[in-house]
C-alpha cells in the first residue's frame, strides 16, 4: 500500500509518503526543495555519484512511521543539507523547516 498525504509543520506544508513493502516500510517527507527519509536513503550515493545534483536530504534510521521520522534525529545528511544549516542529530521536522 502507498499513502501520500499533506502534513503541516509550523504553518508550512509538506508531503508525506509511506510505502508498505514486505517486512519494511519506506518513509519520506518532502518540501519543494528537499526531503528526509528512512534508513533506505543512500546518502553516500547522493554525496558521491549524484553530487552534481545538489540534493538536499537527510536520513533517519530505525523509524517505522512518519511521526517517528519527524521526531527522530538525522543519522546522516547530504552535503547540500549541511550548506542549508542542517546537522547530523537534528530532528526531522527541524530539518524540514530549513528546507522551505
Amino acid at each position: 500500500m502507498v499513502s501520500l498525504y499533506p502534513i503541516t509543520i509550523d504553518n508550512h506544508s509538506f508531503t508525506a509518503v509511506s510505502v508498505q513493502l514486505p517486512k519494511t516500510n519506506l518513509l519520506a517527507v518532502m518540501s519543494d526543495k528537499g526531503y528526509i527519509m528512512c534508513g533506505a536513503l543512500d546518502v553516500a550515493l547522493l554525496n558521491d555519484k549524484l553530487k552534481d545534483r545538489g540534493i538536499l536530504a537527510g536520513r533517519a534510521v530505525g523509524v517505522k512511521t512518519i511521526d517517528q521520522l519527524l521526531h527522530a534525529p538525522l543519522e546522516s545528511i547530504t552535503i547540500e543539507a549541511e550548506k542549508q544549516g542542517i546537522t547530523v542529530g537534528m530532528i526531522g521536522k527541524e530539518a524540514l523547516l530549513k528546507m522551505i
